[in-house]
C-alpha cells in the first residue's frame, strides 16, 4: 500500500431526506476539482431515481439500487468500488482521482465509514477523506427529534452544510446550530445561501493533504472554549431540551499536559473500541507522544481508526495532547479514568 495521502480520497455525502444532498452534489460536480471524480449514488427503493437528478452522468457514475448502503448492500458498495477500480486500471473508463458517495437519506453512515476504513482490499487503493452532512435549517430540528439516523449523520460529520437558510427564521437557525454544536463540536459549519456553497472550501483541508492537515487538525481540537460556553449557557438556563435520541449523545475533550506513552495509549484505545466501539461515534485528537518531537493525529469512527498521521510541525504553541470524543451512553469519567490508568502504566514503564 502506498502512502496514505496518495490513496484515492472518498468523500461521503449524507443527510436526512429532503435536506438537499442531491442539490449539493450537483454543485460539487460542477467544481473543477471534481472533474475527474467517480460518483456512487444510493437510492432507497426498487427503482432508482436520484441518478436522474444528477446533472453529470457518465461511465463513472454508478447507481446502487434496491437498498440502503448502511445495511442491505454494503457488500455491493465494496464490489462496486472494486469493479470501478478494475475497469479504471484496464482503461475501460476514464481515470478518476476522487470518489464521491451519496447515501440515501435513511442511512446510518457509520457502517459505510467502517467499510471504507476497515476493509483490507479497499484500504490498498482508497481512503476516507471527509464526511459531509446536509442539515435542513427549516426541518432539521424535527428530524433530530424524530429520526435517530439524522442524529448519527450529524455526529459523524467532518463538515455540516446548513441548507434552506434563506427560508428559515434566524432564531430557528441559531437554535439548530447550537444543538448541532452540542452534538458535534468538532464539525465545521458551512451555510448554503440560496443553495450556493463554497465548494472549494468544502472539499479542501483533508487531514491527509500535507498543505492543510495541520490547520484542519487544529480546528478539531479547538473545542474547549465552545464546550465551556455551552456549559455556561446551560447553567443560565439557555439550553433547550434534548430529545430522546441526542440526550444519550455527548461530546467532550480530554487534555493532557504531559506527553503520552504511545504503546500504552494504543492498547487503551484498542480495548476501548473493542468493548464500546458501537457507542464511540467519533474520536479525534492530536497527541504529544513521548520521544516524538511533532504531534501524532488520531481519527476514528466507532470500531476503526485511521492510520495515525505524523504532522511535520505543531500548528501552534500549545503542546498538550487534546482528544475529542463523541459518545453515546458512556460517561466521560469512565473514559477519563481508564486512560489515566494506562497513562500511569506507560509512565512507569519509562521510569
Amino acid at each position: 500500500m502506498g502512502a496514505y495521502n496518495q490513496l484515492i480520497p472518498v468523500f461521503v455525502l449524507t443527510g436526512f431526506l429532503g435536506s438537499g444532498k442531491t442539490t449539493l452534489l450537483n454543485r460539487m460536480l460542477r467544481h473543477p476539482s471534481l472533474k475527474d471524480a467517480a460518483v456512487l449514488i444510493n437510492e432507497f427503493g426498487e427503482v432508482g431515481l436520484d441518478h436522474l437528478l444528477v446533472e453529470r452522468i457518465d461511465d463513472n457514475t454508478v447507481l446502487l439500487e434496491g437498498g440502503c448502503l448502511c445495511c442491505t448492500i454494503r457488500d455491493d458498495l465494496k464490489e462496486t468500488i472494486l469493479s470501478l477500480d478494475d475497469r479504471r486500471a484496464r482503461g475501460e473508463i476514464p481515470l478518476y482521482e476522487r470518489m464521491v458517495i451519496e447515501t440515501t437519506g435513511l442511512a446510518d453512515p457509520s457502517p459505510i465509514l467502517f467499510t471504507l476504513m476497515a476493509d483490507q482490499t479497499l484500504r490498498h487503493h482508497y481512503r476516507l477523506a471527509t464526511v459531509i452532512t446536509t442539515v435542513d435549517a427549516v426541518n432539521g430540528w424535527g428530524h433530530l427529534d424524530r429520526q435517530e439516523e439524522a442524529v448519527k449523520q450529524a455526529t459523524v460529520a467532518d463538515r455540516i452544510v446548513l441548507t434552506k437558510t434563506d427560508i428559515a427564521a434566524p432564531e430557528q437557525i441559531t437554535l439548530l446550530r447550537r444543538r448541532l454544536d452540542q452534538l458535534n463540536p468538532s464539525a465545521e459549519f458551512l451555510t448554503a445561501d440560496h443553495g450556493e456553497v463554497d465548494i472549494e472550501h468544502l472539499l479542501q483541508a483533508d487531514i491527509y493533504d500535507p498543505a492543510t492537515k495541520g490547520k484542519e487538525v487544529l480546528r478539531w481540537v479547538e473545542t474547549e472554549a465552545a464546550k465551556e460556553a455551552a456549559s455556561v449557557d446551560r447553567q443560565h438556563g439557555h439550553d433547550h431540551d434534548l430529545n430522546r435520541h441526542d440526550a444519550h449523545i455527548h461530546s467532550f475533550c480530554l487534555i493532557y499536559e504531559e506527553p503520552i506513552d504511545w504503546t500504552a495509549f494504543g492498547i487503551w484505545l484498542t480495548m476501548l473500541l473493542h468493548t464500546h466501539g458501537e457507542n464511540v461515534l467519533r474520536v479525534k485528537g492530536m497527541l504529544n507522544v513521548k520521544g516524538v518531537d511533532t504531534p501524532v493525529v488520531i481519527n476514528g469512527v466507532q470500531h476503526v481508526v485511521h492510520p495515525p498521521i505524523h504532522l511535520d510541525t505543531w500548528p501552534d504553541a500549545d503542546r498538550r495532547s487534546r482528544i475529542v470524543f463523541i459518545v453515546r451512553d458512556i460517561e466521560r469519567r469512565r473514559i477519563e479514568e481508564s486512560l489515566e490508568i494506562f497513562n500511569a502504566i506507560g509512565s512507569g514503564d519509562r521510569d
